[in-house]
């Protein structure tokens, strides 16, 4: 029998039970899509104002997410990206275009969250295209200059990115093409993660950093451009990873390939850096790591691979006579027909513990894979796999401890320094 009581509860039960889902397309809460404000994402209507519109709205609210999707947004202007608020794309992963290197074209992406940016052309001291601020991030879209010619000396701009306060945040983005990467500089708590590209000029640049920067999954190839006339001028100008004042910075699994310097550590007005290091790569850099200056408490580098062939001078480790810090490279690989290893300078400590050496002395001149001329030197536990010279010590060299290595030939160490050397327990062949 039909009881009306009984199928109202039962109706309301399954009403509690069965929550509608939200319609396809709807908004969710905090979020705000820039084609709310008007942003067209055609490749020519200039959206600077739609997307500044967008993110100072989700500002208004508390914070929030702004969200671009798929399209081709053109921008005459930069933005800022206020506190608390995220300004996302489509990609959750970041993405690689290699296939326009083929193509030979500066032409945007057409499958993602592409961002074309045209403002500060032939300078680089305006403003950078994005601003991060305290807790702001930028996630998932690709980064694009499409004025900048594949086949030429490279046109100057800006930075791309701008990290500001404290805990800013770069997210699965693509730096398809900017002449400046990553500004992380004045901020606490950096967060740089996920990025790929082809920085022309200057990859990430850190300094003025009071707590702990992060640095992961980063990769910088020229996956863009490898024309002759562009990538000679990368390989003679650009420097993908630019370390200055950091207390305790980290980077983890980061690699760059075919610039004028790899990993350079700075000594600016604010001071030096020192920090961990794990999984560093440079591929054919004129010379892959260079130390102008570094803290007391050491670079730790380890699980590193550096590899230079091409240059004028083609050497892996460069430490500058202004050194005066630790630098320590723990079980590194070295090799590439180069010039040296390493050339070593200053009054500070270089390290090398459980590495390997292998192609230096590529026109056989006689030159050893690691040359000191200053300083303290620490070798240890190391193998040289080519029976060519391995060290040789300087007059202005300090200490050397030379131990428990293996030569793949006689043992090859000129030692001229008038310090007290301990070379022992190497075994060559």
């Amino acid at each position: 029998m039909f009881n009306p009581l009984k199928n109202s509860v039962l109706a309301a039960t399954l009403a509690a039970l069965f929550i509608p889902c939200a319609a396809p397309g709807a908004a969710e809460a905090g979020t705000f899509n820039v084609r709310d404000f008007g942003a067209k994402g055609d490749g020519a209507t200039d959206d600077t104002a739609a997307f500044q519109q967008a993110l100072d709205a989700a500002a208004k609210a508390g914070g929030g997410t702004v969200f671009a999707p798929r399209g081709n947004y053109f921008f005459a202007g930069h933005l800022n990206v206020p506190n608390a608020v995220t300004l996302r794309g489509i990609w959750e992963s970041v993405p690689a275009h290699n296939g326009l290197r083929d193509a030979g074209l500066p032409k945007p992406t057409d499958d993602g969250t592409t961002f074309l940016v045209t403002e500060g052309a032939g300078r680089e001291d305006g403003p950078a295209f994005i601003t991060l601020n305290n807790n702001s991030t930028v996630k998932g879209v690709v980064i694009c200059y499409p004025k900048q010619k594949p086949d030429d000396v490279p046109d100057a701009y800006p930075w791309a990115i701008a990290m500001r306060g404290k805990n800013p945040a770069v997210l699965a983005v693509e730096l398809l093409n900017p002449f400046n990467g990553i500004d992380a500089t004045k901020n606490e708590r950096h967060l740089i993660r996920d990025v790929q590209g082809q920085p022309l000029r200057r990859g990430v640049l850190v300094d003025s950093i009071y707590d702990i920067g992060r640095i992961e999954n980063v990769h910088f190839n020229p996956w863009w451009s490898l024309k002759p006339k562009l990538f000679k001028w990368q390989q003679e100008n650009g420097e993908a990873f630019l370390i200055g004042r950091s207390d305790w910075q980290y980077m983890f699994n980061t690699f760059c390939f075919g610039y004028h310097v790899g990993y350079r550590f700075l000594k600016t007005a604010t001071g030096v850096c020192n920090g961990n290091f794990l999984g560093l790569g440079a591929d054919d850099c004129f010379t892959a790591v260079v130390v102008d200056d570094s803290a007391p408490m050491a670079l730790l580098i380890t699980n590193g691979e550096f590899v230079s062939f091409h240059g004028p001078d083609p050497t892996m480790v460069e430490v500058k006579s202004t050194n005066t810090g630790s630098v320590r490279f723990v079980n590194c690989a070295f090799w590439g027909p180069c010039n040296q290893i390493a050339k070593i300078a200053g009054r500070g400590t270089v390290g090398f513990s459980d590495c390997t050496f292998v192609q230096w002395d590529r026109n056989r001149e006689g030159r050893a894979a690691l040359q000191v001329s200053g300083g303290t030197v620490l070798v240890r536990g190391c193998e040289f796999r080519e029976a060519k010279p391995q060290i040789e010590l300087g007059e202005g060299v300090r200490r050397a401890v030379i131990t428990d290595n293996v030569f793949a030939g006689p043992a090859k160490i000129a030692n001229r320094s008038k310090a007290v050397a301990q070379i022992a327990n190497n075994v060559g062949e």
